[in-house]
């Protein structure tokens, strides 16, 4: 009989030559364990989606009993669902009074999909501007807005009426222009290594928006629910997009995503065509019964209070000559080193010694850290310690 790793290895498409193949026999908290009973630090949240930890009671409630009321029924178009409706109201009470309707979707990438064809709808524009180095998902009409041509080059023909401009620079904002529908932004560019952006940028970005008649669209897909210390990363710079996006770590562990924005935008999806965008499966009970139960702990708990304590300690225990710099916004954080090779030394060292880590798309030379929000100062240290000795072995 073969292994579940053969049978892994034959029938499970695989997205790299090599690999990591652990086998998870169960996750909880901070922690994975594999099918040996080993302990694993998850210093990533399975990329910066379990905010709150893996299998939080609250979360596994939640879906335990709206799976025994009712689970997938119909989503869009004639149904009112409770979970769904809760979740929206949760949601909208939380952010600014502009942003009050929500579609839901399956993931960020949809997110960003629906994003764009909104954009399109209500401005009556051809145009989307993103970023160099900015990921948005990676289905077609989201890779077409990725800012790197390694990811993308294998799959053109792309959308057109797409064009990238530098983040962080004042100057390329001048290409957003009338014909530009929207401008779709990280609130912090996670796959470049964790590039913030200056507020003096951002004014900027919302003021050229706003002479030309172009929907800012925040991306806090990754940076969402209280993972830079506040629920929301846009909060840092007091300035309001006109849509965000939100995923991975709404979810609680459950797949979900969606994008924001006003009512009257959100109005231009329900004619000229009729059924503008449709989903079978996004808004699904089950996945919006999770994200409530999370949004509601993270929030009422104010799990996003001690982000910048967390991250503090991290930056002081991570002193090593091997590392360059470490970039940070709240526990959104990249450890630059020299190279790949050392990074891929590091995550196989951290994995034989129960952590960990990964790397980032566009900056190969980091490891990411973005643990759950509910680490601890002790498990921070445990990690620390970990890390220095990879470090210790290039």
């Amino acid at each position: 009989m073969l292994s579940q790793r053969q049978l892994f290895l034959q029938h499970v498409a695989q997205t790299s030559p090599e690999p990591l193949a652990l086998e998870i026999e169960k996750a909880e908290g901070i922690y994975l364990y594999d099918t040996s009973g080993k302990k694993y630090i998850d210093l990533i949240a399975g990329i910066s989606v379990s905010n709150i930890g893996h299998c939080h009671p609250n979360v596994v409630n939640a879906i335990q009993q709206q799976a025994k009321t009712y689970m997938h029924t119909l989503v869009y178009g004639e149904f009112i669902q409770s979970p769904q409706v809760q979740l929206a109201k949760y949601l909208s009470d939380l952010l600014p009074e502009n942003l009050n309707s929500i579609y839901f979707t399956n993931s960020g990438a949809e997110a960003t999909e629906g994003a764009m064809k909104l954009a399109k709808r209500f401005t009556g524009k051809p145009e989307i501007i993103s970023c160099v180095n900015a990921y948005h998902g990676s289905t077609q009409g989201a890779l077409s807005l990725l800012g790197d041509e390694f990811f993308k080059s294998a799959f053109r023909p792309l959308l057109p009426d797409t064009r990238q401009i530098r983040y962080n620079n004042l100057e390329d904002i001048e290409l957003i222009t009338e014909r530009t529908a929207a401008f779709f932004l990280e609130s912090v560019q996670a796959e470049a290594g964790v590039i913030a952006p200056t507020k003096e940028f951002l004014i900027a970005v919302r003021q050229k928006c706003n002479e030309t008649g172009t929907l800012l669209v925040l991306d806090e897909i990754q940076t969402g629910c209280g993972r830079t210390g506040k629920l929301f990363t846009f909060e840092h710079f007091g300035i309001l997009p006109d849509i965000i996006l939100l995923a991975k770590g709404l979810g609680g562990g459950m797949p979900i995503g969606c994008f924001i924005s006003d009512k009257r935008i959100m109005q231009s999806l329900t004619h000229n065509p009729v059924l503008g965008h449709i989903t079978t499966f996004g808004g699904n009970a089950v996945c919006c019964a999770a994200a409530l139960a999370n949004i509601q702990t993270i929030h009422q708990q104010e799990l996003y209070i001690d982000v910048p304590k967390k991250a503090a300690l991290f930056l002081q225990l991570l002193k090593h000559p091997k590392i360059k710099k470490i970039n940070n916004f709240g526990l959104l954080m990249a450890v630059y080193l020299d190279s790949f090779e050392q990074i891929h030394q590091v995550i196989q060292y951290c994995l034989k010694n129960g952590l960990i880590t990964d790397w980032f798309l566009f900056a190969n030379n980091c490891l990411r850290i973005a643990p759950p929000l509910i680490i601890t100062e002790d498990e921070i240290q445990a990690s620390c310690s970990i890390l220095l000795a990879a470090l210790d072995t290039l």
